[in-house]
């Protein structure tokens, strides 16, 4: 079998209101193919839709084993991957990108944000229409689990 093109992914994630309706942009690109791909939720965090950009592009990528390059302005992400940051939120995402980290050979890359590089400014453009859209989906664990700290934060259940 003759070696595969290394994929290029492209990612950024934003909130408004940070919570608030949220999206994510992506840009993949192989050789002289590319790909652009977005998404959205009526209420999450910057950081969930950073997350889902990655995710979301590496689960569009058929090739189990691709050499993948990922670029994300999220420090977040690219700190947890690559130093090992402790995982305190967001279990339900860390567990998708797990299982595309374990079939793919992925390494990342950060780079500054709003800085005029041509895929991220795409991506965050891809990502600010993305969460302007009418009628979002719910991103059903992140309000899930707001809910459930919500009720939590009373020490005792009015009567």
């Amino acid at each position: 079998m003759a070696d595969r093109a290394t994929i290029y992914l492209y990612t950024d994630g934003a909130a408004s209101g940070n919570p608030g309706p949220g999206g994510y942009g992506i840009v993949l690109k192989c050789g002289p193919l590319s790909k652009e791909l977005s998404g959205g939720f009526r209420l999450t965090t910057n950081n969930r839709m950073e997350m889902m950009a990655v995710i979301v592009g590496l689960e569009a990528i058929n090739w189990d084993g691709a050499q993948v390059q990922v670029y994300s302005d999220s420090s977040y992400v690219v700190n947890t991957v690559t130093q090992g940051w402790k995982r305190k939120k967001n279990h339900d995402l860390w567990a998708r990108m797990d299982v595309q980290l374990s079939r793919l050979k992925v390494n990342f890359n950060w780079i500054k944000g709003h800085a005029g590089h041509p895929e991220n400014e795409k991506c965050d453009r891809l990502a600010v229409a993305a969460y302007q859209k009418n009628n979002l989906p719910p991103d059903v664990v992140y309000e899930e689990t707001k809910e459930e700290a919500a009720g939590q934060t009373s020490l005792f259940n009015e009567s």
